[in-house]
């Protein structure tokens, strides 16, 4: 039997666009069993560079420079927004009008006022669309998931996140647009935070309050003289233009069920390189995660066991998705013997 296609467009070839247009090329290895297959239809980037390694590289069928002309072709199935948030609003409204399921990188706008006008836009016309916040995927983080909501934990009282990064730790780093406020909005707040509060709300429940603050630790940096891909490859000049959003952020939050939970944000900490990690605290046991060591789990589940403390445990085919990714923690032959 023939598999449905879906013709792939994405917006924006950036750090983002090149990474997903690797992974629906990888879709068809790992996800087998799914029944559709996927073509990369059409890429829109303004930058002629991009457009050519799309499609000598990426396996992209065309490329255009505008993105209405993307949303007109009649092969584009759906679209990923992958442009600088600034952007967002307008493309995902015209991608809403073309009346085309999409994928929209986060922040979805640069205000909440935007990002809920996009919302409402993608509802109104009945469009499957998705944010991409990623991690929430991941086998341990799913198992995290199966673990509290089961009760493994017991009654949930707290949880700590706290997502650390070095890709602006130094002052010499490019002004981009992640750090002009009318471009991108918020600095880590959306970047990175974004992300542990969908962490927090994924695996524990809704957050209700928020009480939080903001710092700028590097109020300049030098303006770019020649555009780069993502945090890398960009030249830089002797002149400073000031920062306009944070560096920083520590929220304070309570959950909709009651439980409490701290979270704290950086893009500018030396040391951690992804230090994104979540800990959640029951009244019958605990979890650790950290992407850092993205394939273990430490649980302790019980509080009375004769040793007490966490268990490594290492992802395997009993974690939602693992097998996808990898048949299991040992030699597939190790899996198959049968002992008396």
């Amino acid at each position: 039997m023939s598999k449905k296609v879906i013709g792939i467009g994405v917006v924006g070839l950036g750090w983002m666009g090149r990474l997903h247009a690797r992974s629906y090329k990888a879709l068809a290895e790992h996800y087998a069993d799914l029944d559709v297959d996927i073509r990369l239809v059409n890429i829109c980037d303004p930058i002629e560079a991009n457009r050519i390694f799309a499609v000598e590289s990426l396996g992209f069928e065309r490329s255009v420079e505008e993105y209405r002309d993307l949303l007109a072709d009649p092969e584009v199935d759906v679209v990923l927004i992958c442009s600088p948030n600034y952007l967002h609003r307008e493309i995902a409204l015209a991608t809403v009008e073309a009346g085309k399921p999409f994928w929209i990188e986060k922040p979805m706008g640069v205000s909440a006022e935007q990002s809920k006008d996009i919302a409402e836009a993608a509802e109104n016309g009945g469009l499957i669309t998705c944010v991409g916040f990623n991690y929430r995927h991941l086998p341990a983080i799913e198992k995290d998931r199966k673990l509290v909501r089961a009760g493994r934990l017991g009654r949930i009282t707290n949880v700590r996140c706290w997502l650390l990064a070095d890709y602006a730790a130094s002052p010499e780093g490019p002004l981009t647009w992640r750090y002009d406020r009318k471009l991108a909005g918020a600095g880590i707040v959306g970047d990175l935070m974004s992300h542990g509060a969908d962490l927090v709300q994924y695996v524990c429940g809704r957050i209700a309050s928020v009480s939080a603050l903001t710092d700028t630790f590097i109020p300049e940096r030098p303006i770019p003289t020649k555009a780069g891909i993502g945090h890398s490859g960009w030249e830089v000049s002797d002149q400073l233009g000031p920062v306009g959003n944070e560096d920083y952020v520590a929220m304070i939050v309570r959950l909709d069920n009651g439980a409490v939970g701290t979270l704290e944000s950086s893009r500018v900490s030396v040391g951690p390189r992804a230090e994104y990690a979540i800990e959640v605290y029951g009244t019958e046991g605990s979890l650790r995660w950290n992407f850092e060591r993205m394939n273990e789990l430490e649980v302790c589940c019980g509080i009375d066991n004769e040793f007490q403390g966490y268990t490594r445990a290492m992802a395997g085919p009993n974690f939602p998705s693992f097998s996808v990714f990898q048949p299991g923690p040992v030699c597939p032959w190790a899996l198959t013997i049968s002992r008396p």
